[in-house]
């Protein structure tokens, strides 16, 4: 099912297609998936040419985050928090949930219109059918608490550094305050407030400290990364 959707969301969204980009944010998102779900998934890892700050996940261990969610990103325990939530999400099957709240609906087109924003007209709309929006619909606070959590659990086994979660949203929450309106792609579908950021830091804060000993929080190759990111020709237009 998941395979089928991601195949649809491939041929409409504008995927980077450097292959040492692509190479760097499969092992470090394979460095997270491989301890956090024993089905054998065949996870894959893609970035998203926009400048919008967005990250989902679609079931099967299909995981998409935007260029400009990294860009914003100082380090990469940063990015990894957001790898390792949106793994969160496919472990806990909270958008199978959702799906299964909207069987009988265009659930890939939906996928599209929701995470991309391009089906903006009344014809569009009427084609997809109300009750199809709930297969991509915002997840419930609940959803983001646990999947949160995951990540959290998800990079300490992995040997990352779990304070670049709420850190990641700390970024973003401040960039929200500075300039409304500017993450509303993010916001629309990762409900975020300071206590969600309190939660997150007293979960680590509950950990041994043995635990958190050592753990990566950058790399220069995640630095070079970023540098190679950065030099690509700007993001187009969101549609």
């Amino acid at each position: 099912m998941g395979a089928g959707y991601a195949q649809q969301i491939n041929k409409e969204l504008p995927l980077i297609q450097d292959a040492e980009l692509n190479r760097y944010i499969n092992v470090l998102g394979d460095s997270i998936a491989r301890i956090a779900d024993s089905r054998n998934l065949d996870w894959q890892f893609f970035i998203v040419d926009s400048k919008d700050v967005n990250a989902f996940a679609v079931p099967g261990g299909f995981i998409y985050i935007n260029r400009g969610l990294i860009e914003r990103a100082q380090n990469l325990s940063q990015v990894a928090g957001v790898l390792g939530h949106e793994v969160g999400h496919v472990t806990m099957r909270h958008s199978v949930r959702q799906m299964q709240k909207a069987q009988g609906a265009n659930v890939g087109l939906t996928a599209v219109c929701v995470l991309t924003n391009i089906c903006n007209n009344e014809l569009s709309n009427a084609a997809i059918g109300l009750g199809a929006n709930a297969a991509f619909a915002n997840f419930s606070r609940q959803d983001e608490d646990e999947a949160d959590a995951e990540g959290v659990t998800y990079m300490v086994r992995a040997g990352i550094d779990p304070t670049g979660i709420p850190e990641m949203f700390q970024i973003l929450l401040s960039e929200r305050e500075s300039k409304p309106g500017a993450l509303d792609t993010w916001f629309r579908s990762h409900p975020l407030e300071e206590s969600r950021i309190a939660a997150a830091r007293a979960r680590i804060a509950k950990l041994p400290p043995e635990s958190l000993k050592g753990l990566t929080k950058d790399s220069p190759n995640f630095q070079a990364f970023k540098a190679r990111i950065a030099a690509l020709p700007p993001s187009p237009p969101s549609r």
